[in-house]
C-alpha cells in the first residue's frame, strides 16, 4: 500500500515521501496517528502542489543538507566500545551512539537521519551508515568501532645470556 508521509517517521521516511508499507501498518498506525495519508491520485496532486509551493524552502533545506554532508566528509569518527573475546562487543553500537560521537566532533545530526544496516553493530571494525538529511541528499558515512581497552605492549622476552 502506497502512502504519503505527513511527518518524519523513523526507519520509514521523511515528510512528503511516498513509501510503500504493509496495509495493516498504514491502516492501524500511520493513518490514525496522523503520520500519513493514502497515496491516491488526488493526494499525489496535492503533494505536487505543496512541493511546488515549497520549492524555495526546499532549496534552502537541500543547501543546508549539502553543507552538513561536506562537514561529514571532513569528520572522522572512531567509536570506542567494550570488547570481549575476539572482536565481539559487550552490548552494541546504534544510530544514537553514532549521533553522539558526531556531536562531540562538532557535527549535529539527529539520530533519526542515521540508518545503520542491521540497526546495530556488534563487532569491531569499519562500518558504513547511511545519513539521509533530505529526500535528495544522502551520504554513506564511514566510521570505525574499536576496543576501548588500552593497548598493551608485551615486553619482549630477553634471551638468557649464554654462560661461558
Amino acid at each position: 500500500m502506497d502512502i504519503i508521509l505527513k511527518k518524519d517517521v523513523e526507519n520509514l521516511g521523511l515528510e512528503f515521501d511516498t513509501v510503500s508499507v504493509k496495509p495493516g501498518y498504514a491502516r492501524n498506525f500511520l493513518i490514525p496517528q496522523g503520520y500519513a495519508v493514502l497515496a491516491t491520485p488526488k493526494n499525489k496532486a496535492v503533494l505536487a502542489e505543496t512541493l511546488e509551493a515549497r520549492k524555495e524552502e526546499e532549496a534552502k533545506l537541500v543547501a543546508n543538507a549539502k553543507a552538513l554532508v561536506e562537514q561529514l566528509k571532513k569528520t572522522a569518527v572512531t567509536i570506542a566500545a567494550k570488547v570481549g573475546t575476539g572482536d565481539k562487543l559487550f552490548g552494541s553500537i546504534n544510530n544514537a551512539n553514532l549521533s553522539e560521537e558526531l556531536a562531540k566532533a562538532g557535527v549535529q545530526i539527529d539520530r533519526k537521519y542515521i540508518k545503520i544496516p542491521g540497526n546495530t553493530i556488534k563487532r569491531t571494525g569499519k562500518f558504513t551508515a547511511l545519513v539521509r538529511l533530505h529526500r535528495d541528499v544522502e551520504y554513506n558515512y564511514e566510521f570505525d568501532v574499536v576496543s576501548d581497552a588500552p593497548v598493551e605492549t608485551a615486553p619482549k622476552a630477553e634471551a638468557p645470556a649464554p654462560e661461558a
